[in-house]
């Protein structure tokens, strides 16, 4: 394989390591603005569907490139609803 084949290997690896992390990151931002949402409607939410993307997304960041995210927890869902 010469250096021009390697390299596009290289790129065309590392491009699609970083599209998966923002299909992730995505359903996580979703997440969080449903659980934001029900929050503060006053209603009954909860953070494991963020912090089940959270994991997926920082075992995904282990075989490459992207960055980890940090798990949520519901009190920090209500301290940010409750400073806007």
């Amino acid at each position: 394989m010469d250096t021009r084949e390697a390299l596009t290997e290289h790129t065309n690896k590392l491009h699609k390591h970083l599209v998966q992390f923002q299909e992730l990151d995505s359903l996580r931002e979703k997440a969080i603005d449903e659980a934001l949402q029900l929050c503060k409607e006053g209603k009954p939410f909860s953070t494991d569907k963020i912090n089940h993307w959270t994991d997926k997304i920082n075992d995904h960041a282990k075989q490459g490139i992207s960055p980890t995210r940090v798990f949520v927890s519901d009190e920090m869902v209500r301290e940010f609803v409750n400073r806007k």
